[in-house]
């Protein structure tokens, strides 16, 4: 009898402590281009118009259609190759047309105020968009670093930029900004 009680007793507590566990996968986060994208019972046509490439990584305008109801919507697309000893790797990121101003003004923020001078301690500076893109720059060894991280819970989605390429940047956001 004592043995019984007992399994049944290790059998609840390795049950609970598996659903415990489990925690639920963190869901992608995404713009509402990309929600209007996805919606079922749509047909949907993307058009893509190259902008241009910083550092590896294509700058394109996307322009969504619902051919059915012949509602549209726009965005800014980051698509970047990742390779790896045996594949390749696509990371993208789509912006949301509402958010390039404030990615613009981040940019001429972090060249005209941020970057000028070299924090005593260790700094971040980051701008983040709905869809979990990231820009910005951090301190290391005394100067500044600058990345974009197209995808939030991917460490391998970082591209890595130089002061100089963010000025670039901006030029490819205000050109695709024009295209919209």
């Amino acid at each position: 009898m004592y043995k019984k009680k007992l399994m049944i007793v290790i059998a609840t507590g390795m049950f609970s402590l598996q659903s415990y566990a489990q925690a639920p996968a963190k869901e992608k986060e995404q713009s509402n281009a990309e929600v209007f994208s996805a919606k079922s019972g749509t047909l949907m046509q993307k058009e893509f118009i190259e902008i241009g490439i910083v550092k590896k990584a294509k700058v394109q305008v996307l322009f969504y259609t619902d051919l059915i109801s012949n509602t549209k919507t726009n965005a800014l697309k980051f698509e970047y190759d990742v390779a790896t000893t045996y594949s390749t790797d696509t990371k993208v990121a789509i912006l949301d047309v509402d958010e390039i101003d404030g990615l613009m003004k981040s940019i001429k923020l972090m060249q005209d105020k941020v970057m000028l001078t070299i924090p005593v301690n260790y700094t971040e500076v980051y701008y983040r968009s709905r869809g979990g893109f990231e820009g910005g720059c951090f301190t290391s060894k005394g100067a500044w670093s600058c990345y974009l991280k197209l995808e939030k819970y991917d460490s391998k989605s970082y591209v890595w930029l130089e002061s100089a390429d963010l000025t670039t940047l901006y030029e490819l956001l205000a050109q695709a900004k024009a295209k919209m």
